[in-house]
């Protein structure tokens, strides 16, 4: 039997994934949910866990992927799947720098939550190929460039242009252009106004 621990700190969601696990009774069994991302290495000290839905947006602003990482150096036994809704577009890739086994988007996704637990339990890693499409301004997620996205990672930190060039290593006429480019492309008319368009679409949240 695979004890799963749930890391959700939405009730809605808690009760959800109970049943999910409850209608493979015959493989997998609840032992723990927690709402604080912080608190599931403690667990794990404490109890037997084979597997772990860890969302990654958890109570007091805790990093999911942070935890799972430093729970992987701990206890590499443990699978942990990514249960998330947040389509921030870095997820994907830190989760995987961090060793988690499978993710899966809670509103988005091709495979049920079961068989993507099943197939982790199995040595397999189930990832999705991109992230969920996204409106931002006047258009789609999908018609941003990857280094446009790394452009409005900073600009939501409230970089200014020439600070940008200096993290990404270009010109400053270069982080200008690519600017330029994403106002005429989202219809945002300032920094600011590009950086309230991204956080509100969730391509990026700043606190993760």
């Amino acid at each position: 039997m695979n004890k799963v621990l749930l890391v959700e700190d939405e009730k809605m969601i808690q009760e959800l994934f109970a049943i999910y696990v409850k209608q493979a009774a015959d493989r997998y069994e609840m032992v723990g949910i927690i709402q604080n991302a912080a608190n599931a290495e403690i667990f794990c000290e404490k109890n037997p866990v084979d597997l772990i839905l860890m969302d990654i947006c958890t109570a007091n602003d805790e990093s999911g992927i942070d935890s799972a990482q430093i729970i992987k150096e701990r206890f590499p036994h443990i699978k942990i799947v990514i249960v998330t809704s947040a389509p921030d577009y870095r997820f994907i890739a830190k989760s995987k720098e961090a060793g988690v086994d499978s993710f899966w988007y809670k509103e988005v996704h091709t495979q049920n939550l079961l068989e993507v637990m099943d197939k982790t339990m199995a040595g397999e890693s189930v990832y999705p190929d991109e992230t969920p499409e996204l409106r931002l301004g006047n258009i789609n997620s999908s018609d941003l460039t990857n280094k446009e996205k790394e452009v409005l990672y900073y600009v939501v930190q409230g970089l200014t242009i020439g600070e940008i060039a200096e993290k990404m290593d270009v010109e400053y006429s270069t982080s200008k252009t690519h600017i330029k480019n994403l106002r005429e492309k989202t219809g945002a008319k300032s920094l600011t106004e590009l950086a309230i368009l991204t956080v509100k679409s969730r391509l990026i949240l700043p606190e993760f």
